[in-house]
């Protein structure tokens, strides 16, 4: 479940952003519709993850680096924003550095 948790957190902030960037500078004020749950809900799965057991240096580094990495695709996807390939290697070196806390996480449990 702690994981689920997560990846749930991760979604509903991604909604909520994709809202923001959808709202143009919320002029328009339906999206609020997607943008105040979205959030809310973001926070209140990282709770339940935390809840569960996840640490909370590998919930939120996993949790803003995901969301940074899927902003950034779906930003390009759903918006024609900019992804070169200098920032595809800045969300490839922020999955290197998620992979690196889960490592550490896992080491730090064994010991």
């Amino acid at each position: 479940m702690t994981w689920m948790f997560l990846g749930l957190a991760i979604l509903t902030e991604l909604a909520a952003t994709m809202g923001l960037r959808a709202s143009e500078g919320l002029r328009k004020k339906l999206w609020l519709v997607v943008i105040l749950p979205g959030y809310a809900l973001a926070f209140v799965f990282l709770g339940l993850a935390l809840k569960e057991g996840l640490a909370l240096g590998l919930g939120y580094g996993v949790w803003v680096a995901c969301g940074v990495a899927l902003t950034a695709v779906f930003a390009r996807i759903l918006f024609k924003d900019p992804l070169n390939w200098l920032m595809a290697s800045g969300i490839l070196l922020i999955a290197a550095g998620v992979v690196i806390l889960q490592l550490g996480a896992t080491a730090a449990i064994l010991t």
